[in-house]
């Protein structure tokens, strides 16, 4: 079994150990190669090396080294993002405020730079994170509906016009949803449900309510292992999410799915016991399974890959019954 960020994209698995080893030349030739019209991957790939990149030099030696190029100017701001983000996660306070204005302006660069790329304002979106109490202009935005909360509704707009329907950023909107002052995951359940009215049937934004099912789960069960969670993930509202994903999403991108996305979609099918569909999704997902959501299930010191094995082996042989129907009758003679 495989897992980590680049799932089954396996340019983007090599391009890592590159990374990993301090050399820049492959990062680059991988996005100089990468359709940057096809700003879902384009998105995905420059997420995935920012983070691998936050804790090394190896963005900037790339910058120093040719610094007109727009993609290493692009990639310039995912790793101050990455950088100030990781700060804010473990409460360094001594040098988020620092770490934050390089990320701005190393964005405003990017945008710049790139000017038609989503990826800048994406992670400004990213940057709201670090703004619970919405001190910044662009982070209290009226919503596109009355039922939402300000925020950075502006930044999303402006990568809704040059990417509509991008992943990340929705994705990045409903963490902000959470981390807000106030924030909670009714507050990510509405604001999903509301993309769910006009997402189109493909569209990976339709996999988003998953996520948040399993915060929402996270937050009532976490720590209280003597509660029954297994009804939680059986219940209408439950199975409506699920048949969602796979019926309006998973069935109509025969590729370009990401691995991650494919792992929550097979886990809700598993967890609402719809194993056919379930088996179906486990089968694209194949040796690629990703670490979350199965983490969150487990207990601590259990490993989540024998979950995953498991429910995929569940759900095959679950499926399988199902469709063999009841053994026949056996009257007494």
């Amino acid at each position: 079994m495989a897992s980590g960020p680049a799932g089954d994209d396996h340019e983007l698995r090599a391009v890592l150990q590159d990374v990993a080893s301090g050399y820049w030349m492959s990062m680059q030739d991988l996005l100089v190669r990468t359709q940057r019209a096809d700003w879902a991957q384009w998105t995905y790939r420059t997420q995935v090396l920012g983070a691998a990149s936050a804790g090394t030099t190896v963005v900037r030696t790339w910058h120093d080294e040719v610094p007109e190029s727009v993609p290493a100017t692009v990639m310039l701001a995912r790793v101050a993002v990455e950088r100030a983000l990781r700060a804010n996660r473990v409460g360094d306070g001594q040098h988020l405020e620092a770490l934050w204005r390089t990320a701005k302006s190393a964005c405003d660069s990017a945008a710049n730079a790139a000017p038609d790329d989503p990826v800048p304002y994406i992670c400004r979106l990213a940057l709201a994170e670090l703004d619970p109490a919405q001190a910044e202009e662009e982070h209290r935005r009226p919503p596109p509906d009355p039922q939402l909360f300000p925020g950075p509704w502006g930044l999303l707009d402006e990568v809704e016009r040059r990417d509509p329907g991008n992943r990340e950023a929705y994705h990045r909107i409903t963490r902000f949803l959470l981390t807000r002052k106030g924030g909670t995951v009714a507050h990510q359940d509405f604001f999903t449900r509301w993309i769910a009215e006009w997402a189109p049937r493909g569209s990976a934004l339709l996999v988003l309510p998953l996520y948040v099912a399993v915060e929402r789960w996270r937050a009532m069960y976490e720590g209280h292992e003597s509660l029954d969670a297994t009804l939680y993930w059986v219940t209408d509202r439950a199975l409506e999410r699920a048949r969602h994903a796979y019926e309006g999403w998973f069935v109509h991108t025969a590729s370009r799915r990401l691995t991650v996305d494919m792992n929550y979609t097979a886990h809700a099918l598993w967890a609402a016991q719809l194993y056919e569909p379930a088996t179906e999704v486990f089968r694209a997902v194949g040796m690629y399974a990703s670490p979350r959501p199965w983490l969150y299930l487990t207990g601590p010191g259990d490993r989540w890959e024998r979950l995953f094995l498991d429910a995929h082996e569940g759900a095959r042989a679950h499926g399988a019954e199902r469709r063999a129907g009841p053994p026949p009758f056996r009257g007494h003679p």
